[in-house]
């Protein structure tokens, strides 16, 4: 205990011993002795009740709507400056804190509800806060629901959402959703939960489902055959309306009708993909554009980096992204640049140890790691990491193999970097770091040899795209089972590549850019692993091969990096008209 306990310590005696108290509280049958000026000093309700609401001479305060439990604990906390805050406790507690206007204790109470929300009790905590009114609280509720729609929809407080609540929260834009048709789903359930009362709301809240992000197959079995709606004459243009606008966009190949239809308004993704730098029309570029999921569109962003860079490795941690090594035509960089994404400005981070160009990056519980590489003489075997909290990188092992235009990946609390150049052969080795060991382990080598390699975890496996064979560039693509220890082909990419950018994103893997053996590309394609198929997405603006692609989540201004909504009904105007 700190010398400032000790006073508190002290009164609290002094009350446990009804020593100099100078008033009685009252709640229900049980009394507590308490000293006024202990109590006026943690809330203003006690203040005006012993100063303005009550005769000068009363000794005995009786406080209705509380219970002595209650009571009790905001006597403590009054005294001690501290209550142990519990589940069984914490509603009740907040009830009674609010109404004795106790603020650190609502506060107090507030935080641990926060700390608290999960699909079960995100909503209930939600209204909760309509009666003890805590706008942190209520915000930090509401975009829970917002951030975990379709798993609340499957918990029991889902359906105690009126009405007007479940249509502002399906008309948001920024409701994360992998499918629109979750979102038809679960307006039916909770139609489904009392169909007599709430089936009349049919009409309205399919107005806010974007059905022309859905499919024209789905709209016929699921939508139009629904008892609800097959003789609903209200709804009949909605369907027809998204079916033509799902023709259109099938037609246009564009992402959103021709004329502006909120049915087709994608929502806003909870992740984006930045491709950073790179070589492009001969020399390396600065350019970053964004990737948005939902619209399948690229933005440009602007920046201010200083200094274009090719062959470099960028990460994303704590909000912020790093770029890490490379080369500018002239040096090979030890630098890092850290873009914070709140301001959109670059900072200088530590300078690593090692010139890095073809560097490999990734990231592990906190920890940037940078490995191999051309320092402008040596490919290079060694391996670092960096921590943000100390701007610190440290050496870590050195790796098994030189490796120069390698790439890495996380999975399993292991960094895994595969292939890469030795100076005098493309490889097809592959080795894994654990961090509690310090030790790099050999696995079991690629079907293939692969230089300017894409390397990435995704459904726990490491798949391994792409790349240089010391002939030819690859269409070809495996992965690694790290329980087995062994590799097996998957499905070939559209389009051969080397030194692209390869990220997940929306659970599915996604190639940008690179050399095709011939030229610098724009093209971009996704492979999804349920289907072991690869399919075109929107090609970026700028061609470019030997850039770095990062996913960027979590951070509350993402709608500034994703393609303009209001834009979307505007381009696509124009693109109808050409």
């Amino acid at each position: 205990m700190s010398d400032q306990d000790e006073p508190s310590s002290v009164y609290n005696d002094l009350r446990l011993n009804g020593e100099f108290c100078d008033a009685v509280i009252q709640v229900e049958d049980v009394e507590f002795q308490i000293h006024k000026v202990i109590l006026c000093k943690c809330s203003p309700y006690f203040r005006a009740l012993f100063r303005r609401w009550s005769n000068p001479d009363a000794k005995v305060f009786n406080l209705p709507g509380l219970s002595p439990d209650m009571m009790q604990l905001i006597i403590e906390f009054a005294y001690s400056g501290s209550v142990s805050v519990t589940e069984d406790n914490v509603q009740e507690l907040l009830l009674a804190a609010d109404q004795l206007n106790v603020i650190d204790l609502v506060q107090a109470c507030c935080e641990f509800l926060g700390e608290q929300l999960c699909p079960q009790n995100c909503i209930g905590i939600w209204q909760f806060t309509n009666i003890c009114f805590s706008s942190e609280l209520q915000r930090k509720a509401y975009r829970y629901i917002i951030d975990h729609f379709e798993e609340v929809v499957s918990c029991e407080e889902f359906l105690q959402l009126s009405v007007q609540e479940l249509s502002d929260i399906i008309d948001r834009d920024d409701l994360s959703v992998r499918k629109e048709s979750s979102v038809y789903e679960a307006i039916l359930k909770w139609i489904a939960h009392k169909p007599e009362e709430r089936k009349g709301h049919i009409t309205v809240l399919l107005s806010k489902v974007r059905l022309a992000l859905t499919s024209a197959e789905y709209i016929r079995i699921h939508v139009m055959s629904n008892e609800l709606l097959e003789n609903n004459k209200v709804c009949l243009p909605m369907f027809r309306d998204a079916m033509q606008t799902i023709c259109d966009m099938i037609t246009n190949r564009t992402s959103v009708s021709g004329v502006y239809n909120p049915q087709a308004r994608p929502r806003l993704p909870t992740a984006i993909l930045l491709a950073i730098g790179g070589w492009s029309g001969g020399d390396p570029t600065n350019g970053i554009e964004v990737y948005d999921v939902r619209a399948d569109r690229w933005c440009n962003m602007v920046n201010n980096l200083e200094r274009p860079r090719a062959y470099h490795g960028t990460a994303f941690l704590n909000g912020q992204i790093y770029c890490v090594g490379g080369f500018d035509r002239v040096e090979h960089f030890n630098s890092v640049c850290r873009l914070d994404l709140s301001t959109n400005t670059w900072h200088e981070a530590a300078p690593m140890y090692c010139r890095r160009c073809y560097v490999s990056v990734t990231v592990l519980n906190g920890y940037i790691y940078a490995m191999g590489g051309y320092d402008g003489h040596t490919r290079l075997n060694t391996a670092e990491r960096y921590r943000p909290e100390t701007n610190q990188w440290s050496l870590i092992s050195p790796m098994h193999e030189q490796r120069s235009d390698a790439s890495s990946t996380t999975l399993h609390n292991k960094v895994y970097i595969c292939g890469g150049f030795n100076g005098n052969e493309c490889l097809q080795t592959c080795e894994y770091y654990s961090p509690e060991t310090n030790q790099w382990t050999m696995i079991t080598p690629m079907d293939n040899r692969r230089s300017g390699i894409g390397i990435i975890a995704h459904a726990d496996h490491v798949y391994a795209v792409g790349g240089f064979d010391g002939n030819n560039r690859l269409r070809s693509a495996e992965a690694y089972n790290p329980e087995t220890n062994t590799w097996h082909a998957v499905s070939s990419m559209l389009t051969p590549r080397s030194n692209f950018g390869i990220e997940v994103i929306d659970d599915q893997l996604f190639v940008v850019g690179g050399f095709n053996g011939f030229t610098t590309s724009y093209n971009v394609e996704f492979y999804d692993a349920t289907t072991d198929e690869w399919s075109e997405a929107c090609d970026m603006e700028i061609f470019r091969s030997a850039l770095s692609c990062c996913v960027v989540y979590g951070i509350p201004n993402i709608a500034e990096y994703t393609f303009p909504r209001d834009s979307l009904s505007l381009l696509e105007s124009v693109e109808s008209e050409d």
